[in-house]
This record gives structure tokens, sequence and C-alpha cells, in this order.
């Protein structure tokens, strides 16, 4: 017999040996690596994620956003809040009728504008009113309701009366929170000007009601 065959048969006889030997230990192996391959395969996949905007710091009612203040965030698709924005150039200019935090996911019912009325029953509409007393809008703030009475007369030549337009509105927006806004007034002023959620009939009625006569906002606590 060769030299080389004597080597060739040696190196199988001590490597049937060697497998013998840590045959237990070989078997662990295969069944660690075995149990690895089968755990990956029934791990989800890593989901789709988009980029959407989000509040680049702590922002306060009536902050016009923009590039300065925005960023944009990634999140797994199925996290998404519906309405919200996928790029910043989409949310310059507008103005957050909420306060946010940093990292926040911006929607359209956090702007100022018809995104107020997200929720809102069908037909609901933002009615702008200039109350009689414009220190009134300094005790307001969105959510709070209100009932809208209007004073006509003066209590001399003309009886003064009070008609209660509409009850338990509630407050969308107020100058005095938001500072300068969508919500234009003749002439641009906007101080003293509150915006609040009416029905169809509510809002046939105080769409005039600055024109003939004063309009006083009342708190109340509980829908009319």
């Amino acid at each position: 017999m060769s030299t080389s065959a004597k080597f060739v048969g040696g190196f199988g006889f001590r490597l049937r040996g060697f497998l013998f030997r840590k045959r237990r230990l070989l078997a662990a192996a295969f069944l660690c690596a075995a149990a690895g391959v089968a755990v990956e395969a029934l791990l989800p996949k890593d989901p789709e994620t988009v980029q959407v905007v989000a509040a680049g710091a702590d922002l306060p009612v009536g902050t016009v956003l923009g590039a300065d203040n925005l960023t944009l965030v990634s999140l797994p698709r199925a996290a998404v809040p519906q309405h919200s924005f996928e790029s910043v150039e989409l949310l310059a200019g507008q103005q957050l009728a909420t306060p946010v935090y940093a990292g926040d996911v911006l929607a359209r019912n956090f702007l100022v504008g018809s995104g107020l009325l997200a929720g809102s029953p069908p037909g609901t509409v933002a009615v702008p009113l200039r109350p009689a007393d414009a220190s009134t809008v300094q005790l307001l703030s969105p959510g709070q309701r209100v009932d809208v009475v209007l004073s006509t007369g003066n209590g001399f030549e003309v009886s003064a009366q009070n008609t209660v337009l509409a009850r338990g509105l509630p407050v969308l927006w107020t100058s005095e929170e938001s500072g300068s806004g969508p919500f234009q007034a003749p002439g641009g002023q906007e101080e003293g000007l509150v915006v609040v959620a009416a029905g169809p009939d509510e809002a046939a009625s105080l769409a005039g009601a600055s024109s003939t006569g004063h309009v006083h906002l009342v708190l109340t606590s509980a829908e009319g």
C-alpha cells in the first residue's frame, strides 16, 4: 500500500472516530441550526414603512407651520393615522387649532379650517361670530360649549329683547387662542372673532346675527 493510501485511510479512520465521539455535540449543533432556520421562517417580515409629517417641537395653538417646526418620521403603514400628511410642503402656512407635542403626527383635524369639523354630524358648518363684548373671547378656548344670544333694541325707543339663537355649540377656534389665521373678517380684522360648529338651521340664524343686534356668548357645560 502506498504512503498516500495509508494517509487517506488513517485520516478517514480518525475522522470517523472523531465524529463518533462528538456525535451528541454535533447532533445538538444541527438541531440548533435547524431551529434557527425554522424561527427565522416564522418571523414576520419587516413591515412596510412610510414617512409622515410630525411636529418637530412642542407647538402651541395658533402656530403657523413650516419647514422650521416640522419633521418627517417613518411609521409602519398600518400605524399611519388617517388624514395625515406625507410632505412638509402640504402643511406650509397652515395653522394649528390645538397644541401638539414634539413627535406628534399631524392630521387634518389638528388644523384651523375644514379639518376642525372632523367627526361632526353631516351638514355641520363652521360659523364665525363676533361677540359684542370682545373680551368674552379671552374666556373661550376650542372645545368649550356656548349658547348664542342675540340682543336687539336699546331699551328706550325700541324695547330690548334677548333671543337664544343656538345652545351648546362647540367652539372650534378663537382669535385670542390662535392669533391670526384663515378666518378673515372684513378688512382683515380678526380680533374678537370666534368660530363655532353649527347645524344648517342654526347657521342660517347665526349668519346675519351681528348685523341685526348684539351677539353674546354664554359658556355652558352641556349641549343644548
